[in-house]
């Protein structure tokens, strides 16, 4: 891959796994939590995508296909997931739980989404992963698989940093303006979900 291409291959990661767009998302899965945790979660959240990201890098479609997993049943999955999330985001049903635990255990009131849903699906989502195996693909090689590799890595940075200020981005809007940008983003998360459910109904035939 030459440097165009590079360049091309980063600009192509960064519009679909969109670290500015994921930022407010972030900031919405991890209100409440304490920076230090806060500062945990970023960081696992992205290691684990890269790891993800370089599996399939390497790996490709097989991965999926040895558990006997198609393309289209990840995005309904993932879409299906993404949704519960997005009602509970609307509904302030995960506020309601840490209120309710509060009183039980201080410590185990703040849910852990570095694994579901900000490693998966949101960073390392369907969008990614095929975006990956397709760079990779382009022209076979490890040296090509490490390049594409190393372009994912640059992306991840730059989520890393933006999670990392999402403090920043609390204390500018205050409580009540994360309560709006929730329920908003709470919005848009149900409406990816369908997105990728439809996706994947329609890779299999059955959406238009």
């Amino acid at each position: 891959m030459d440097s165009a291409a590079l360049i091309t291959a980063f600009f192509t990661l960064f519009v679909i796994i969109d670290p500015i767009g994921l930022m407010p998302m972030f900031v919405a899965l991890t209100q409440g939590v304490p920076a230090q945790t806060r500062r945990a979660i970023a960081i696992r959240s992205c290691v684990i995508s890269f790891g993800i990201l370089a599996l399939f890098a390497f790996l490709g479609e097989a991965v999926l296909g040895f558990i006997g997993i198609s393309m289209p049943a990840f995005r309904i999955a993932g879409g299906a997931l993404l949704f519960l999330t997005a009602l509970d985001m609307l509904f302030e049903r995960r506020t309601k739980r840490r209120e309710d635990r509060a009183e039980e255990a201080e410590d185990d009131d703040h849910p852990d989404p570095s694994v579901f849903p900000i490693a998966i699906p949101l960073i390392a989502g369907p969008g990614s992963i095929a975006t990956v195996i397709l760079l990779a693909g382009q022209h076979p090689g490890v040296q090509t698989t490490f390049l594409v590799l190393g372009v994912a890595l640059a992306v991840l940075v730059v989520c890393l940093v933006l999670f990392l200020m999402a403090g920043l981005f609390e204390r500018a809007l205050g409580r009540t303006g994360i309560v709006v940008v929730t329920r908003l983003l709470g919005m848009l998360l149900a409406a990816l979900a369908v997105q990728f459910i439809l996706e994947g109904l329609r890779d299999f035939g059955f959406a238009g």
